[in-house]
């Protein structure tokens, strides 16, 4: 008859809440520590923390990446955006040499230029939005990210841009994400224009990151 062969069939396998996070910080934990035998590694990390010890997670890599490029940050997309000096648009090799002599990585050019479908001539925004997306995890954080890159540096204050370049780069993130309607884009535009703008026209980081009426995402 069959029966008995497989007595687990009916049982329902129950996976604890807490193994969505678990996993989570096991991968950044392998990304930071670039163990040479991951395998090894994996079962030492489990074995640790089943023991109620510190895993063995080394704080910084100590292989230096062979490219030894600067890793990107805000203040260097702050430094090329002064560098771009008000221009919309630039050309690939300017751009390219830009980002040579700030030491960054070529490989991560490559991927914004890839993403972006840019050619010769690079609308220096969108380039800057994907740049900011690859530090900013959440749309909210990258649209943060770019909102400081942007901001007037004699500006005291929070940093705040014209509402019109937020809703610029906001719809192309989200065009480029794609997990967003578009008719969510244009509610949230539509409700930061309405109920936050004053008439100065300018949006500030605390606009969108501190209104729990607004979700980017």
């Amino acid at each position: 008859s069959g029966t008995g062969i497989m007595p687990q069939t009916d049982k329902q396998v129950c996976i604890p809440p807490e193994l969505p996070d678990l996993l989570k910080q096991f991968t950044k934990a392998a990304i930071r520590t670039q163990p040479p035998d991951l395998i090894q590694w994996s079962s030492d990390y489990f074995n640790a923390m089943a023991r109620g010890e510190n895993p063995p997670v080394r704080e910084r890599p100590d292989r230096v990446p062979l490219s030894n490029c600067a890793e990107l940050t805000p203040e260097l997309l702050k430094v090329l955006h002064q560098r771009v000096g008000g221009r919309l648009i630039i050309h690939v090799d300017e751009l390219a040499q830009m980002w040579k002599v700030l030491n960054l990585p070529t490989d991560l050019f490559d991927s914004i230029m890839n993403v972006g479908h840019f050619t010769e001539e690079i609308e220096w925004l969108k380039f800057l939005a994907l740049a900011c997306s690859s530090l900013g995890v959440t749309i909210a954080k990258t649209l943060k990210i770019i909102c400081e890159v942007l901001s007037n540096e004699n500006d005291s204050g929070p940093a705040r841009i014209p509402f019109s370049t937020f809703q610029f780069l906001y719809t192309y993130i989200a065009e480029v994400d794609g997990e967003i309607s578009a008719s969510h884009v244009s509610r949230m535009l539509n409700y930061i224009e309405q109920e936050i703008i004053g008439p100065d026209g300018l949006i500030k980081v605390n606009d969108f990151t501190q209104n729990p009426r607004v979700r980017l995402e």
